[in-house]
């Protein structure tokens, strides 16, 4: 049995998305800030992005050899169960030398070797489900750990009742207090006092989003419409193509990736965005009105799941990806130019945001260990 004293040392484990990265992060972050002399140890999948952006953000993490199952016999599916064993005799091995006061998962293909060795040791060990919809490895746990922190109500269906503790998902510390950052958003990007449109189309991109965008832009210049128009990296030389095409493209910003997100949701007065888990919980914290086109190629939909939450509440639009080439820069304006509606919408997408969670995570690891 492991002495629960300080200094503390967690094991966060996850990733494969930004959506579970970053809040993984926000989470350490926080314990970090509670108390400093923790040790905190990532554990991610091999390949994968938290490889990368995990020692970026001043983390040790070590990778096993895991991947998830293909819905078809692929040679990855054959290996399969190699990989499955060998991750967890490593996750052993990492438990055994780390020993940790507690484990965190936040999804993805790591989390569940390390807190399926953690739970069967007897370590503390607390998930954190991002989206509306319960992700495999998480519902696949659920019996195993402790406590599992979620960021949208009535999750009774995936988790014990008794296990569950409404956090939210923690987001980055920026984004939380936008107040008085107006005006220099206004001088970062060049921007007059005219209306401004952002459209978040992920780290990679989304084709859906960048064609609509390119239908529409003679529609948004005509209306003198300023725009940020983040289309992601695989994107971004073919639309930077287009847009020079388009002619004079003055007060519309073209950008592969946003590194100021805090002066981007503070200009913004409408957003379009994808659904994902970490977007949604963003725009409730900036209070932006907000068009969802829900991304059709995820696992059970769940991105239409998490903008219908927000629909359901009258917090929020939704476009289908199907319709967005026809609709969606005409739902933008017709928003943009509609100040009553965007009050409403900012309002009520406010009233869902949880700007607490990383500490309220860290709160109920505590409850565990301290």
């Amino acid at each position: 049995m492991i002495e629960k004293k300080q200094p503390y040392r967690i094991i966060i484990s996850g990733g494969g998305t930004g959506g579970h990265i970053y809040p993984a992060i926000a989470i350490a972050n926080a314990f970090k800030a509670r108390f400093d002399d923790a040790e905190i140890l990532f554990v991610g999948a091999e390949g994968k992005m938290e490889m990368q952006k995990v020692p970026e953000a001043g983390y040790k993490i070590i990778g096993l050899w895991i991947s998830g199952l293909q819905r078809r016999l692929t040679f990855d599916n054959l290996l399969f169960p190699v990989k499955l064993v060998n991750s967890l005799s490593k996750s052993a091995g990492i438990i055994r030398r780390f020993r940790p006061h507690a484990v965190v998962g936040v999804g993805g293909y790591a989390s569940g070797p390390l807190l399926r060795v953690a739970s069967r040791k007897g370590i503390p060990a607390v998930i954190q489900e991002q989206n509306s919809y319960a992700g495999l490895t998480n519902k696949l746990l659920a019996k195993k750990v402790q406590k599992i922190c979620v960021a949208y109500p009535s999750m009774e269906q995936f988790f014990p009742a008794d296990k569950i503790a409404f956090t939210g998902n923690p987001v980055r510390k920026d984004i939380v207090d936008l107040a008085g950052k107006k005006e220099a958003a206004l001088k970062h990007f060049g921007f007059s006092e005219a209306p401004v449109l952002m459209i978040l189309g992920g780290s990679l991109g989304a084709r859906t989003l960048n064609d609509s965008m390119v239908l529409g832009l003679e529609k948004l210049k005509a209306q003198g419409i300023q725009v940020i128009w983040q289309c992601g990296k695989f994107y971004h030389a073919e639309m930077k193509q287009k847009l020079e095409a388009s002619g004079d493209a003055k007060g519309i910003l073209l950008f592969e990736f946003l590194k100021e997100m805090d002066l981007a949701y503070a200009v913004a007065d409408v957003v379009i965005s994808r659904a994902g888990a970490l977007s949604v919980s963003e725009l409730c914290i900036a209070a932006k009105p907000t068009i969802f086109v829900p991304s059709p190629n995820v696992a059970e939909d769940h991105q239409t799941k998490n903008a219908k939450a927000l629909v359901d509440n009258d917090a929020a639009i939704l476009v289908k990806d199907v319709e967005a080439r026809e609709k969606l820069i005409d739902e933008a304006i017709a928003l943009i130019r509609d100040q009553e509606k965007q009050e409403r919408l900012s309002e009520k997408i406010k009233a869902l945001a949880k700007p607490n969670a990383a500490e309220e995570i860290v709160d109920e690891i505590l409850k565990l260990i301290a």
